[in-house]
């Protein structure tokens, strides 16, 4: 059986497995669901077997490399067993000649059908398809956005597949009370809410000329990691400080993360946001006020972030009430740059000019990657340049507004 008729077959199944679903038939429906299975295992020892063979044959006789001593009777020395590529590193460089328009030799288009067979399940035109990004190389995305801003590498990320739904505190009670035998407990206002965590797509096309194309392997992974670790990263982050959220009736904005501040300023009366401007500039009390509106159980791992022009032009100018500098530079700092009031400054770039969060984003932000990072190639052959779009779909949202406090710059009217 090959891919094809694989593909073929298991479309079938699944189409008459949906059908025998849609009209309640569930004793047939798990029929289909068990021939589906088996089809996949089949499939799946079939590749191996493949991929072994295709091994075998590329080993030299024996499958050792034999040295021969120069002795008189021609003994054999040495025995060096010749040890077999590990699948993950055959994928990733079938990946990148993939993506770079090379021809992959037997093996490597085993290893590359077998990776990608989920996602190719679906119909798929001949100059568009999506090709799983190999696991190194996804963990490298997202570890480079993470250094390129701060705010995306201190969010505690989770992979779960789906909608993710998490209980939230509402309402934090009354604290427990010491009680003799006779007195009856008080009840507790505790209360519980939901955050559901449904997704958002997140695409990004990058256009790579042929030309560019030609590049060594070794060169191609780390600059289109780069990319789009760049590219996806710059998003996510700015999701996380001001992202609109789900649209409403009569919005135009499309589904994205709803943002810490986004959150702040929906806030009735914004008791989490300090303002100042031209004539009440910011100072040393605004920053102390701030740290003050952050609930205290949040303040260890709290960070502060702001634009680069805004920490040295603004932040590392202040005073505090006997002239000393309010920022102290530390470039030891986890990430940051210095320190205010004990707490870790960065520099990142999706905040507001002229503005400051202060935060814990790794308890106060939740973020789950509902489905992880593949790339869709485009080819353009009259302008000789293939596109190359990365997908995921992500959702993220405030966990308590408590956890944070924002400064802005008041809005000229």
């Amino acid at each position: 059986m090959n891919k094809q008729e694989y593909l073929a077959k298991r479309k079938a199944l699944l189409e008459a497995a949906e059908k025998a679903l849609n009209e309640g038939k569930f004793d047939e429906f798990e029929a289909k669901e068990k021939e589906i299975k088996d089809l996949d295992e089949k499939f799946e020892a079939f590749a191996k077997a493949q991929a072994n063979m295709n091994a075998l044959k590329d080993k030299q006789p024996a499958a050792v490399a034999i040295e021969m001593a120069a002795g008189e009777n021609g003994v054999v020395a040495t025995t060096k067993p010749v040890e077999a590529k590990d699948e993950k590193e055959v994928y990733l460089r079938a990946w990148a000649k993939e993506m770079m328009g090379q021809p992959l030799a037997e093996q490597e288009k085993v290893v590359f059908d077998k990776f990608n067979a989920d996602i190719r399940n679906a119909t798929q035109t001949a100059a568009t398809h999506a090709i799983l990004i190999p696991e190194t190389v996804r963990e490298g995305i997202w570890r480079e956005a993470g250094e390129l801003y701060p705010i995306l590498s201190d969010v505690r990320m989770t992979f779960v597949p789906g909608d993710l739904t998490i209980i939230k505190e509402t309402n934090a009670g009354d604290d427990a009370q010491w009680y003799d035998e006779e007195t009856e407990v008080a009840d507790s206002d505790f209360g519980f809410g939901e955050l559901n965590l449904t997704g958002c797509e997140l695409a990004k096309s990058i256009p790579i000329s042929w030309k560019l194309r030609k590049m060594s392997i070794d060169a191609f992974i780390p600059y289109i990691q780069t990319l789009l670790a760049e590219k996806m990263g710059a998003a996510l982050a700015k999701a996380i400080v001001s992202g609109l959220g789900k649209p409403g009736t009569g919005d135009t904005f499309k589904p994205q993360p709803k943002g810490i501040v986004t959150a702040l300023v929906a806030e009735q009366g914004t008791p989490q946001i300090i303002e100042y401007d031209d004539t009440d500039d910011l100072d040393y009390d605004k920053l102390a006020k701030a740290m003050g509106l952050i609930k205290s159980t949040y303040k260890n791992g709290a960070v502060i972030y702001a634009k680069s022009t805004t920490i040295w032009n603004k932040l590392a100018l202040i005073k505090d009430n006997q002239g000393r500098p309010l920022f102290i530079p530390d470039v030891t700092t986890d990430g940051g740059v210095g320190r205010i009031f004990g707490l870790p400054v960065k520099e990142e770039d999706s905040v507001a000019d002229d503005a400051i969060l202060f935060g814990n984003v790794a308890r106060g932000y939740v973020m789950n990657v509902n489905e992880n990072m593949t790339i869709y190639t485009e080819d353009h052959v009259k302008q000789r340049y293939t596109d190359y779009m990365a997908y995921a779909i992500v959702d993220g949202a405030p966990l308590t507004e408590k956890a944070f406090a924002y400064i802005r710059k008041k809005v000229q009217v």
